[in-house]
């Protein structure tokens, strides 16, 4: 395996791991609330969507027949808000690649 290769292969790596990380800190949350235990914070929610986990985050919202902090609209707002800065960033990343 060349260097670059090695590169990306350990950042699909961190990626993947962020995400799961990411999701089951969700479902963990959703499990807490259904008991009325000690809650993970909606901050950190948010900032593991924001460190790259915005698909494990995705999955832990919606990817589940109980779906978890889709009723609160500002949640919502500021994950779909976190998930448009990774996409205009990685189109921006894109374009000056070229």
């Amino acid at each position: 395996m060349n260097g670059h290769a090695a590169i990306l292969a350990g950042l699909a790596a961190t990626y993947a791991a962020i995400n799961v990380v990411t999701w089951a800190c969700y479902r963990i949350d959703k499990a807490r609330a259904g008991r009325g235990a000690r809650r993970i914070s909606e901050r950190t929610l948010l900032a593991l969507a924001l460190a790259g986990g915005s698909l494990g985050a995705l999955a832990g919202m919606y990817g589940h027949r109980r779906r978890h902090k889709t009723s609160k609209l500002w949640f919502v707002v500021a994950f779909w808000g976190i998930v448009a800065l990774q996409v205009a960033a990685l189109v921006g990343w894109l374009a000056m690649s070229r």
